[in-house]
Order: structure tokens, then sequence, then C-alpha cells
């Protein structure tokens, strides 16, 4: 399951944007720094209105989507990286996630304090990079000691490693993230274990109060021109609104949105861009039994989607039946989307598409 973790600045807005997302998460969202320690995790339903729609088609109540899990990890302050405010502790959580989604405070309020005395977001933004980062350099320079100790040919085998760990250093050194670093595909495989901080993919949130979800305000522009500047993605949510959002049905909470002047509520947004930033997509097994939506990153064979489901169905993989979600929808039926040749029988070269209805044949 992919895992995302929630970072920033304590009294950000971290744990009420996690409360609402997972709507029965227990993270106490309190006024002052450090009210969470240890992670909270829940795990996210993917909204996606193709499932229901397929449900209809082959008359099925049992429907399962894709799943996020979701990390709250407690606020991070400066001198995390040294073991301010148990940042050492916070940071290991942080190295177990496959994304970031990095809060940063774009409101004023008086009830609210802010750690630093005032709002910023380059400032607080700089202040988490600067701790990833020279928590990434103590491990680079970790593992530079342990490859200068190998000796003879024992050491030349390290080559590429240490190549890319000379890179990283000197990005670090420039205050930009191990990410930003050009490395070959060798070198990236090679630093992976190290599991840096910077290297992973980041989303940058910019929690704004409710009245500024739709226009946004002269801090979130702050906040965009980072993510610009780092190649990264930015959203724009209201952690307080999402908390109200959580206690209203589906149908009010779209009259909600609509009256705000916007589509699509802040987990969707994370939702999406997590999927754009990772490269992942989706594709659905239905039939009468449930129809159930798997994520893949995008380029996946048939035979590794297949592997998804279970490792049975790579192995002994004879090939897919494969009809697109809007030729199926347009057909009606997968009985008519058959008579009108929209079932393909793809083999173990075809890359799979989002929006692929599949029906896997194999060997046992």
């Amino acid at each position: 399951m992919l895992k995302t973790g929630i970072v920033g600045l304590p009294n950000v807005g971290k744990s009420t944007l996690f409360n609402a997302l997972v709507e029965n998460a227990k993270a106490q969202a309190a006024n002052f720094p450090f009210c969470t320690i240890e992670p909270n995790t829940g795990v996210v339903n993917v909204p996606d209105e193709r499932l229901g729609i397929l449900a209809r088609i082959v008359s099925t109540s049992t429907i399962i989507p894709a799943r996020i899990e979701y990390v709250d990890i407690a606020g991070l302050v400066r001198g995390a990286s040294q073991g301010e405010g148990l940042g050492n502790q916070f940071l290991s959580h942080i190295r177990q996630v496959d994304a970031i989604v990095h809060v940063v405070r774009c409101f004023e309020s008086t009830d609210i304090v802010h750690v630093e005395g005032s709002v910023d977001p380059v400032r607080d933004i700089s202040t988490i990079n600067l701790e990833l980062a020279l928590a990434d350099l103590g491990q680079v320079d970790k593992r530079q000691q342990k490859i200068a100790k190998q000796k003879g040919t024992s050491k030349d085998q390290y080559a590429v490693e240490s190549n890319a760990l000379e890179k990283i250093t000197a990005v670090l050194n420039e205050g930009k993230p191990a990410r930003s670093c050009a490395l070959t595909d060798a070198e990236k495989e090679t630093v992976v274990p190290l599991e840096l901080l910077t290297f992973k993919p980041v989303i940058y949130a910019a929690n704004v109060s409710e009245e500024e979800l739709a226009t946004g305000n002269r801090f979130t522009e702050q906040v965009a021109a980072v993510a610009a500047e780092e190649n990264a993605l930015m959203v724009v949510i209201s952690a307080q609104l999402e908390a109200e959002l959580a206690e209203l049905e589906p149908e009010e909470r779209s009259a909600y949105l609509t009256d705000l002047g916007v589509s699509d509520s802040g987990l969707q947004k994370m939702i999406r861009a997590t999927y754009d930033l990772l490269g992942l997509q989706t594709f659905f097994t239905a039939g009468e039994k449930e129809v159930r939506a798997w994520t893949i990153t995008r380029g996946t064979t048939a035979p590794q989607a297949a592997g998804t489901i279970h490792t049975d169905f790579e192995r002994g993989f004879i090939r897919a039946e494969t009809v697109a979600y809007p030729d199926l929808v347009t057909a009606g039926s997968q009985v008519a989307a058959r008579e009108k040749g929209q079932v393909r029988s793809e083999g173990k070269e075809y890359i799979v598409k989002d929006g692929d209805v599949m029906h896997f044949r194999f060997n046992v």
C-alpha cells in the first residue's frame, strides 16, 4: 500500500488535516508543539467515481477502492536533525514513507501560536528542508566512512555508489534536496537503501482559511514559487474545512464545496497530486463478486499487474482479457463490449493503461 507521511512545523494544521482525511483517526490536534509524539497512521480510500459505474454495469454491490496510508508525523523544529524536539525519532518515521506531504501554514490567527512567532512560508519550508538535508548529510557521511574502510579490490565494487554519494553531498551542501541531484539509474539504485529524506518526492500542502481556499493568498503564492523552483507539486487545502467536510454526507460535501467555489476537496487534490508525483495509475477487476481498483506504476506490464493481485497470477500468466473503461461504459456490458470487438486479448508485452478493466488467465 502507498504510504505518505504528513510533515511540517508544529501548529501548521498537520494533525487537523490527518484527522479529517482519516475521519476516525485518533491523532490529537492541540494548540501546542509536540502534541503528536508517536506517528499516527490511517488508511484512506482513493475516491474514484468509475468504481460505482462499473459496479452498476456488472451488477455488484461490493466495491473495493484503492487505498493510501497516511502517517501523521510529529512537528519538526529547528535543530531536529540534532535531536531537538525528539527530532531524530521523528525523522526515522519519515524514512519509511514513499512520499511526503509537507504542510505549510498559510493563514494568520491570533488563536493559534506559531513556533517562530510569525507566518512566513518560505522560512518555514527552509527550516524543515534544512533539517532533512542535515540528517541526510549525516547518513551519507556514515556510508562514505564505511566504504572508505574497505580494502583492496572490494573497494572498487563501491565505485558507482561512491560517485553517487559525492554528487549528493555537493547538492546537499548547496542547500538543495538530494532528489535534485543528477544521478544515473545505476547510481540511484545504490543509494536507495539509505532512504534519504530529501530524495523522497514532496507535495507542498498550503493550508489556508476556509474563506481563501478558492482564491489563495500571498502566502500560497510564495509556496507555489518554492515548489516550482524545486520541481515539486503544490496543492491548496484548508485543514479546518476538511474537518468540517468529514462530518457531512457526500451530497452535502459537494454542495458545500460548490458554495465555496471549488470542485474538489483537499483529500481529492492531495491523492491526485500523489498519483501524479509517483507516476501511479489504476486498473480495475470487475465481476459479480466485486469491483476493485488496483494501483500500479505507469509502464507496468500485464503480468506485473496480475502480480499485484497474487504472485501466482504473474508466474502463471497466459493472457489478459482487457477492455478500456470508456468502451465498457459505452457498450453497457462486458457481453456487448465483446460483441463489438472491444475486449482484447493482451499478452506479456502489453503495457497496462489507466482505466483498463482486466480479467487474467493463468496456469496454477
